[in-house]
């Protein structure tokens, strides 16, 4: 059973950067592809970012292109999510998901997430 744990989260000024790692423990990790996702109070979960198997691609929803960058440490068994130039829409709680590729749902474990609150 693969275990998320996600870190780094915190309160920050508009403008302002955090760095989010998602630890894994439990599984094949370097096999996973990595999503995080957010949700914000009220609002449904919706995607950030993600990132393949071997960190050779990733992708990025429209909000965060130019300002967030996924990338991976398999070695490390972590993925990595810089956020720069926050905005007070982007706090929300934020998740990293893992996809099994021998499973046919689109992600298969969760972290608990991590709080980002971003302040004007």
């Amino acid at each position: 059973q693969v275990q998320l744990v996600e870190s780094g989260g915190g309160l920050v000024q508009a403008g302002g950067s955090l760095r989010l790692s998602c630890a894994a423990s439990g599984g094949a990790f370097n096999l996973y592809r990595v999503g995080w996702f957010r949700q914000a109070p009220g609002k449904e979960r919706e995607f950030v970012a993600a990132i393949t198997s071997s960190g050779g691609i990733t992708y990025k929803s429209d909000t965060v292109k130019g300002r967030f960058t996924i990338s991976r440490d398999n070695a490390k068994n972590a993925v990595n999510l810089q956020m720069n130039s926050m905005k007070p829409e982007d706090t929300a709680v934020y998740f990293c998901a893992a996809h099994d590729p021998y499973s046919t749902r689109e992600y298969d474990y969760w972290g608990r997430g991590t709080q980002v609150t971003v302040a004007t």
